[in-house]
């Protein structure tokens, strides 16, 4: 139980970087299309990045909620 708290604060805090990080120019410059990844765009590539990334949070997330149902199912 203890480490699931711990396991959900990190998921959240990591959803909270990435989406402050997607407003930035860091992830989204202006002007800027190189680096090109397969004739994709730099700021394409990043932002499909970072969406993986929210999925694969979410997912965990979703597996160590502190209140899941999986925890009372097993009680």
């Amino acid at each position: 139980m203890k480490h699931q708290k711990r396991y959900w604060k990190i998921c959240v805090i990591l959803v909270i970087i990435l989406v402050v990080l997607g407003y930035t120019p860091l992830m989204i410059p202006p002007d800027v299309y190189k680096p090109m990844l397969l004739g994709i765009p730099y700021s394409l590539w990043t932002s499909i990045l970072a969406t993986i990334a929210l999925v694969a949070l979410t997912f965990i997330g979703a597996k160590v909620h502190p209140g899941s149902d999986k925890e009372e199912a097993e009680s």
